[in-house]
This record gives C-alpha cells, structure tokens and sequence, in this order.
C-alpha cells in the first residue's frame, strides 16, 4: 500500500517554532478522528523553512487533504 506525505511550509524566523506547534494539531486531529497515522513530525529545512508532515495511506488521503489542506504532498518513503 502506497503512503503519502503531506506536508505543511512554514517560512520565516519563526518558521520552526510554527511547525512545531503546527504538529501538536495534527496530532490532536489524528487522535480525535481516530485516524491509523503513526507518523507525523516536524523540521528545518534552512533557517528560514521549516516543515509539519503526517504520512497517511493513500487510500485515506483524501477526506484529510480535504480537512486539514496541506500545502503539497508526495510519495512517502521510509
């Protein structure tokens, strides 16, 4: 089963403290919808961008794209 990541972009000097944050709400969100999501995180990709990601199956994906709108997405692999 294909996996997809979707992905939040946080750009600026508090770009990775947003992200951060960004990801207790997915996580929260994960919880309350009783979502089968392990992996959901966050990093810097510079000083200046910093990403929020959950990894969901490709078969789920959509009904969360839709609620949650990630700014992109890709092909997940571990």
């Amino acid at each position: 089963m294909r996996k997809l990541k979707l992905i939040w972009d946080f750009r600026g000097p508090n770009a990775l403290k947003t992200a951060e944050h960004h990801t207790i709400h997915l996580k929260e969100y994960i919880t309350i919808q009783k979502l089968n999501v392990s992996i959901t995180d966050f990093n810097a990709l510079n000083d200046m961008h910093a990403i929020a990601f959950m990894v969901v199956n490709e078969q789920d994906m959509k009904p969360i794209r839709d609620a949650l709108k990630p700014h992109r997405g890709k092909v997940y692999q571990d």
